[in-house]
């Protein structure tokens, strides 16, 4: 356990608290502590409520001296991207059109962690309207990379990657719709669970695709995922597509060991085209996952370009359905990458999109039957390490579409099948970028992939790695 609060666990920290070996307020100070130093660098916050932190945690202390404890997370302080409603709180989505919108209602996600003790230090930054993969914001800049500034976060969950990797916050909501919470743990090297649609309640989250969005958190560890997920799952009056299936003990799943686990390595398209570095690490973490006791067997997948390009097909028109007011409206107040792909969405006739719609039921059936065999599969979450933000900067870099294309691929099949997928921390580059590796799971089976992932903590060590202020 580490000795300095900002560099803990949120499951350390919160114990910590818990048990009165540290104050709610010391916690608070070093994690402001750690903003003043990095957020001049990394533009990772869109507001710092520091004042009302501080006060938060004064009455949070108070109370546990009372004897009233609020729940698992009482007194922690934790900051979220800037698209979950919290009524009174300015919520921008990493939006011009949105800069001064105030909710009058708290997402249930948040609310959850509220209920579970949580305290507020600020809003995270975002791509505009969760609409990019990279991190760049026209509104608002881009967010940098902690492990090098002139690097992406990956987007669009790009402040809370930034913000959990430089330890200015013990976790992070984030979305993923087509990558928006891996990516960045990916690049930012920190953990990230994309659930299983309909797993989490998405009421009160601004909303980009209706058949892909999903609620999860990015954290240091596999167990910080496991603690927020039991408190975030489950049904709500709020939105009917949140499932009534039942939530697992995902904090005992962490205590699981590797044996008897199988995991399935596909033989094509998430091991083509990789970064020699990249595959280095696949190698090693299939390495690693083998000696901790895990059966490691080859899965043939159906066909993922299919998959990928259904993903795209539905989020660019749901999210042009979504956006269709304010495209007639105020086209002018998007960014221009944003706004393109919003427009590019309204061409796409009517047929295609229900033909797609209904091919997800097909494809979901054919990758169950491949992999069948196996608790998870194992890919990495992209085929690189960060690119720089100049090389990925649409409209200043002519390659940059192809690089953007070349970093999601990876990604956007598990969200048109809505399994979940949680990234780990997996090496780093020699360059000391992070790269991370995906555990994509069962439906509504989270409680495999983070018993996997758990363990494979257990014997690396890189979820320790700390970004050092040059």
């Amino acid at each position: 356990m580490s000795l300095e609060p900002a560099l803990m666990s949120l499951t350390e920290v919160a114990e910590a608290i818990a048990a009165k070996r540290l104050s709610s307020h010391e916690v608070t100070r070093a994690c402001l502590h750690r903003v003043a130093q990095w957020q001049p660098r990394l533009n990772a916050f869109m507001a710092i409520e520091a004042e009302a932190a501080l006060k938060a945690a004064d009455e949070a202390d108070a109370a546990l001296a009372k004897g009233n404890n609020r729940g698992p997370l009482h007194g922690v302080p934790l900051a979220h991207k800037d698209m979950y409603y919290e009524a009174g709180k300015v919520v921008t989505c990493g939006s011009l059109i949105r800069r001064d919108f105030v909710a009058t209602s708290t997402s249930t996600a948040l609310q959850r962690l509220n209920n579970a003790g949580a305290i507020r230090l600020g809003s995270l930054q975002m791509a505009e309207f969760a609409y990019g993969p990279t991190g760049h914001n026209a509104h608002y800049g881009a967010v940098h990379n902690p492990w090098g500034l002139d690097r992406i976060t990956g987007g669009s969950s790009s402040g809370s990657g930034s913000a959990v990797a430089a330890r200015l916050t013990f976790a992070a909501l984030g979305s993923d719709t087509g990558g928006s919470i891996r990516m960045p743990a990916h690049f930012c090297g920190v953990t990230g669970l994309k659930t299983t649609y309909g797993r989490v309640s998405r009421a009160g989250a601004m909303p980009l695709s209706q058949s892909l969005d999903t609620v999860g958190p990015l954290a240091r560890t596999a167990e910080d995922c496991a603690l927020l997920l039991g408190l975030l799952a489950g049904p709500d009056p709020e939105d009917l597509t949140a499932s009534h299936a039942p939530v697992q003990d995902y904090m005992a799943a962490t205590k699981a060991p590797m044996k008897g686990v199988k995991i399935g390595v596909p033989t094509a398209f998430y091991v083509d085209d990789l970064d020699a570095e990249v595959a280095r690490i696949l190698d090693q973490t299939i390495a690693v996952l083998k000696k901790e006791g895990a059966e490691i067997i080859q899965v043939e997948l159906p066909d993922q370009r299919q998959l990928s390009a259904a993903c795209q097909l539905l989020l660019a028109v749901e999210a042009a359905a979504f956006h269709k007011r304010w495209l007639i409206e105020r086209p002018q107040d998007y960014g221009p990458q944003v706004l393109m792909r919003l427009q590019n969405g309204l061409a796409v006739p009517g047929v295609t999109y229900l033909e797609t719609m209904r091919w997800r039921g097909p494809a979901l059936a054919a990758h169950v039957a491949a992999t069948s065999k196996v608790d998870a599969v194992l890919a990495p979450v992209a085929p690189m390490p960060a690119p720089s933000i100049a090389e990925s900067d649409v409209g200043n870099s002519p390659g940059a579409e192809a690089v953007i294309q070349r970093l999601t691929r990876f990604t956007r099949p598990i969200n048109y099948l809505g399994l979940p997928s949680l990234a780990v921390p997996a090496g780093f580059t020699r360059a000391g970028l992070p790269v991370g590796m995906q555990l994509i799971g069962r439906s509504f089976d989270e409680a495999s992939i983070l018993r996997i992932g758990a363990a494979f903590q257990r014997a690396t060590d890189f979820h320790r790695k700390v970004p050092v202020l040059a």
